[in-house]
């Protein structure tokens, strides 16, 4: 059972990809670089978004290194 639903939805996801080509195909220049713009731009929010992450990431690891490193040397002193 489980083979026959992955090799449905693999069969609809080539369906898919073959229509967006079709599609894709068939637009006007204007339209293909409308599409590319989107494609650039969400990129770019993507990239600012996992650099936002990181820093987050950063300032939390930094902000909990010091509190252990404070707690270690209360207990040693």
């Amino acid at each position: 059972m489980k083979n026959k639903g992955t090799g449905i939805l693999a069969l609809l996801g080539v369906a898919a990809g073959a229509f967006a080509f079709w599609k894709y195909r068939n637009m006007s220049p204007d339209e293909k670089q409308k599409l590319r713009d989107k494609a650039t731009e969400t990129g770019t929010k993507i990239k600012e978004k996992a650099g936002e992450v990181q820093d987050s990431i950063s300032q939390k690891y930094e902000k909990l290194r010091n509190a252990t490193e404070k707690k270690t040397s209360n207990l040693t002193s």
